[in-house]
């Protein structure tokens, strides 16, 4: 129940969704007045909502600092938060999204000498498509770029974020007993993802990575060049705070 709580509460936070909503109303609805509000109310929505400068200075107040790879300690084991790609069977590949960052990173500081075992935890975040667990495939293709067998751990069961905490405790205990662990997920997701293992009694250690937050200068274009593609950023940030917020209520962090 609450995972499908979770999907109704997230489609509907969409700034995109918003806009859709309004629109179709200032362009079906009968009463004229109200029509204009709406209008006014979704071309409010889109300005503000597309302006890089608003956003990155919202994301830097939530989003956890990144550590340097050189700064780093040696961990028994890299934590790697799903999920980051699909399947595809008519080509026979697989397709990393977004959130491959965090695969990758992993597969780095494995190569560096920083992390000694790799654990996935990500099982099927859809509703309509649960047998999707691409924790199943992670392995294959990791194995296939050359990282040992024996040093990957997959967890392939979780939904959410309290239970990528919950379903790899388990599995440290299993293969790093009272190890040093590194937990490596995307930098807007980290605050939740720290509050659920400590949760779980699981001491980890941040490693941001796919940040939003970059050291760069804003030139003009930040401030008065609408970008669409914010859109997507502003869902991803209005996620976690939701996200974090009916956590504590459900108990989970």
């Amino acid at each position: 129940m609450f995972f499908l709580f979770s999907k109704l509460l997230a489609f509907l936070i969409n700034p995109g969704i918003w806009l859709i909503g309004l629109l179709i109303y200032a362009w079906l609805g009968k009463v004229e007045y109200l029509k204009k509000r709406v209008f006014k109310t979704a071309l409010i929505i889109l300005l503000v909502f597309s302006n890089p400068f608003l956003y990155y200075e919202a994301i830097q107040l939530w989003e956890l600092p990144a550590v340097a790879l050189k700064n780093l300690d040696v961990y028994d084991a890299g934590i790697v938060l799903g999920t980051v790609a699909k399947y595809d069977s008519t080509l026979d590949r697989t397709q990393f999204e977004q959130g491959g960052d965090r695969l990758f990173q992993g597969v780095e500081l494995y190569e560096k000498g920083k992390i000694k075992r790799i654990i996935y935890s990500g099982g099927s975040g859809s509703v309509l498509h649960q047998d999707e667990k691409d924790g199943l495939f992670i392995k294959q293709f990791l194995i296939t770029i050359g990282i040992p067998e024996k040093d990957i751990f997959i967890e392939n069961e979780s939904h959410n974020t309290h239970e990528n905490a919950a379903f790899a405790k388990p599995v440290l205990a299993a293969v790093a007993p009272n190890g040093r662990y590194l937990l490596i997920t995307s930098a807007y997701h980290m605050r939740r993802s720290l509050a659920c293992f400590k949760k779980e009694g699981i001491p980890v250690d941040p490693y941001c990575v796919d940040r939003s937050v970059r050291h760069k200068k804003f030139d003009l274009n930040d401030y008065i060049v609408p970008d669409i593609t914010i859109l997507d950023g502003w869902y991803a940030l209005f996620h976690e705070l939701t996200g974090y917020l009916t956590y504590k209520i459900a108990g989970y962090i």
